[in-house]
């Protein structure tokens, strides 16, 4: 059974991130989105609203759990006996930085593979950053996201 882990803080997730999610599915057995805590990136959300929002936005997908985790992810991947681990690549730009992960990881852990895919053209340019800027402007986020998420980026700005 192969099973790929995909991490991030999803912070919130969006419709590119679920893309990549349903990609995986057709290409593995197990997706694991795997929410990390990173509390030094000061997320918006907690990790249980961050794993309960793409638990609902991805409850179409049979193959998918989704679970927070605070440790090394080569550690994590290697705990849930995960063959791979997913990587999402919106541009060009992005490809320095993960391929430098991609590394990382394998120097940590030789088993750790790394599979990079990239979203559906029309969605490459979406990201959680973004997606919160807009939100914190009070501008329309439903184009990029899961109609629960921008009910729940709604409310957290509303405050």
């Amino acid at each position: 059974m192969k099973t790929v882990v995909y991490p991030g803080t999803f912070d919130p997730i969006t419709n590119g991130h679920i893309d990549l999610v349903e990609r995986a599915c057709k290409l593995f057995d197990n997706v694991i989105v795997s929410i990390a805590k990173s509390e030094k990136k000061g997320p918006l959300f907690s990790l249980n609203e961050r794993i309960e929002l793409a638990s609902t936005a991805l409850s179409h997908l049979d193959n998918v759990e989704v679970v927070g985790f605070d440790y090394l992810l080569v550690n994590f991947a290697r705990d849930r006996q995960a063959t791979a681990i997913l990587r999402g690549l919106r541009a060009v730009s992005d490809f320095e930085y993960e391929f430098q992960l991609a590394n990382m990881n394998r120097a940590l852990a030789q088993e750790a593979e790394t599979i990079f895919l990239t979203p559906s053209e029309q969605l490459s340019y979406i990201s959680s950053s973004l997606v919160r800027e807009i939100a914190s402007l009070g501008g329309n986020i439903s184009p990029f996201v899961h109609p629960a998420v921008a009910k729940a980026l709604r409310k957290k700005f509303a405050t």
